[in-house]
């Protein structure tokens, strides 16, 4: 098999491994407590990808594995909240394709390493009425910042979670909601000619992983608890921002 279907005349192997074993265990871990995989992925990326490429190319990744996951238990999927967030997903994404613009890299770095740490540290969000029109408003507002920010699962956690099902339905719901945010944020870039046809083989292969890590996931969920992992977590996603910090400030 040629050496560039692995990737390796591009892309150091180091760093080839480094994402593809990120992508299994993120969605391992989103599997298991129903979300912080993708923002953690978005840090890992961040630290490898080129810039203007982080947020399409984690997008892709974030795709195949939300599809998955959500197919792995279709029919827990609350469809009615996601019949309301669909039409809402459509609407931010094509306002947000109006004024989506090339940010500078130290800018897409200081945006992403915000997020971060308002995921991890932020005040959480006030509770919603959980009706057609919330719903709908949450997949406008949170597909319009997903373009500028990458990783929006915590803000759309904070409306799937006001659910209050089991562990099961918060998981596959959450899924199917980031699946179509994904899909049509894809559709926004490639529409303003944003191309990832180099990059095919590196995110195959991590897809590839990443639905691994979300089987393995589903079979770990009824057995782990997340409280134990939490503050780990955020440590992890907090040095991952001070890093891309550092990164803008070295440009200036």
């Amino acid at each position: 098999m040629p050496s560039s279907w692995f990737f390796f005349d591009v892309i150091p192997a180091d760093m080839f491994a480094l994402l593809t074993l990120s992508a299994a265990f993120t969605s391992f871990f989103t599997a298991c407590f129903g979300i912080g995989g993708g923002v953690m992925l978005l840090g890992v990326m961040a630290q490898a990808l080129p810039p203007q490429l982080i947020i399409p190319m984690h997008g892709v990744v974030q795709l195949g594995s939300n599809v998955g996951r959500a197919a792995l238990d279709w029919r827990q999927i609350e469809w009615k909240l996601i019949g309301a967030f669909f039409p809402g997903a459509i609407l931010g994404a094509l306002l947000g394709s109006v004024v989506l613009v090339a940010l500078p890299p130290s800018v897409m770095y200081l945006t992403i390493a915000a997020f971060i740490l308002y995921s991890c540290w932020g005040p959480k969000l006030p509770k919603m009425v959980l009706g057609t029109l919330g719903t709908l408003a949450a997949g406008a507002i949170t597909t319009f910042i997903s373009l500028f920010a990458g990783a929006t699962g915590p803000l759309v956690a904070a409306f799937i979670k006001q659910l209050e099902v089991d562990r099961f339905r918060t998981v596959t719901t959450f899924a199917m909601a980031m699946s179509l945010q994904h899909g049509v944020k894809i559709v926004v870039f490639e529409g303003i000619g944003v191309s990832l046809a180099d990059w095919w083989p590196l995110l195959f292969y991590m897809i590839l992983s990443g639905a691994l890590g979300t089987w393995i996931g589903f079979k770990m969920l009824k057995r782990v608890a997340d409280k134990h992992f939490q503050t780990t977590f955020s440590i992890v996603l907090t040095l991952l921002a001070i890093r891309l910090i550092w990164q803008a400030i070295s440009q200036w």
